[in-house]
């Protein structure tokens, strides 16, 4: 089989993926379809084993690994960090909690590798996956490597349902509030755009002209990138802790323009590398390893969301947060970007009796919950899952 044809092959798997996702709004996952239909025609024997291999695209995620961790922290500036505070705390603690709940309570039926192949998964993304699956498999435990698949697989069906129901529950509180007192909402709703995460123009160490070079951004990105997985191989501290480190401050000081992957047409390319390392990851996972590791998983999803509704429900209280928003904020970290966008505009479409007040509502949501999903999915799971697989 050629790279080209093999290429192809995933990328319709891909694609197939996505197409759902996008018809049913998010609600099946496209990692989900991807994973399901690429584990079934592997243990059908319809795709050969050496696809992903045939492809050489495997190498592309790879590389490409670090400059999305750098891309993840030039995304939001400090400035509207500082801006949403409340939100960032409250999933902070949410995610904590989920953490500490899984680690002191499923080795109690399984072990403490079990407990660390979900912990970070639960409260994050894919990247959150890679450095769990790639500790993992340092350590020898590959037979757990269907864990976290699973986890980062399922989370969203769970996640998604849960803050739609308890943002409706806060969004006809809002409209309640506008009945009894539309002024007062008016005000309100003016404090929370002002930390809306649209960043205003960030200063830059170099002229637009050459910002306006892919080849010119795509070389500062790997200089991160390379950085960061030097700092990583010196310290021996997972690179990814730096990759988050080195795109906040590079953005922080102008050295990296915003969304710098996107600024340099790359984030795309870099997405389907990772799509492709995550299926790597289940080459040689069996059947019988998945049948083997539900009841962990099921151990784990459940006490994972017990955490998160419980610290999400605390960080409302001391915060003073209706904890329809607060839960939902902390519940990002099961599915981040684009579901916490796509949730809030439902939301605010259905709630709404008309245009203005579903800008009212969907002003008071989207900016807490994007960061919420920016908090948990871009840094706090990754960070969370760099230290635990130290600990393995």
């Amino acid at each position: 089989m050629t790279a080209v044809t093999a290429t192809l092959i995933i990328l319709a798997i891909i694609a197939l993926g996505e197409v759902l996702s996008i018809i049913s709004r998010a609600k099946i996952p496209t990692l989900l379809v991807v994973v399901v239909v690429f584990f079934t025609l592997l243990q059908t024997g319809v795709l050969p084993k050496n696809i992903l291999a045939a492809s050489t695209f495997t190498v592309v995620g790879a590389v490409l690994q670090p400059a999305i961790l750098v891309h993840m922290g030039t995304l939001i500036p400090l400035k509207v960090m500082k801006q949403q505070y409340k939100a960032v705390l409250i999933t902070i603690i949410g995610i904590t909690i989920s953490c500490l709940l899984i680690l002191g309570l499923v080795p109690l039926f399984f072990d403490y590798g079990t407990a660390v192949a979900g912990a970070g998964p639960l409260t994050g993304g894919i990247i959150a996956y890679i450095v769990t699956a790639e500790g993992l498999q340092s350590q020898g435990l590959t037979a757990l490597i269907a864990i976290p698949a699973i986890i980062l697989s399922l989370q969203q069906l769970i996640g998604m349902p849960l803050s739609s129901w308890l943002l409706r529950r806060h969004g006809m509180k809002l409209l309640k509030d506008m009945d009894e007192n539309k002024a007062y909402v008016a005000a309100t709703v003016a404090d929370d755009a002002a930390g809306s995460p649209e960043p205003a123009k960030r200063k830059s160490l170099f002229p637009e002209k050459l910002l306006a070079s892919h080849f010119f951004v795509l070389f500062l990105i790997f200089i991160g990138s390379a950085l960061a997985v030097w700092f990583g191989e010196l310290t021996g501290i997972s690179y990814s802790l730096f990759g988050l480190a080195i795109g906040i401050i590079g953005s922080a000081i102008g050295f990296f323009p915003e969304k710098v992957l996107e600024r340099s047409n790359g984030f795309s390319i870099a997405m389907v590398g990772l799509i492709f390392v995550v299926m790597e990851s289940l080459i040689d996972v069996t059947v019988a390893d998945i049948l083997a590791v539900l009841p962990a998983v099921s151990v784990i999803l459940f006490i994972g969301t017990v955490g998160l509704l419980v610290g999400g429900f605390i960080g409302s209280k001391l915060f003073k947060w209706d904890y329809n928003k607060g839960i939902p904020v902390v519940l990002t970290a099961m599915y981040g970007f684009p579901g916490d966008y796509l949730i809030t505009q439902e939301v605010s479409r259905s709630i709404g009796r008309n245009k203005e007040e579903e800008a009212v509502i969907l002003n008071q949501l989207l900016p807490p919950m994007l960061m919420g999903g920016f908090a948990s999915v871009s840094i706090g799971s990754v960070v969370i899952a760099s230290i635990l697989v130290q600990t393995l």
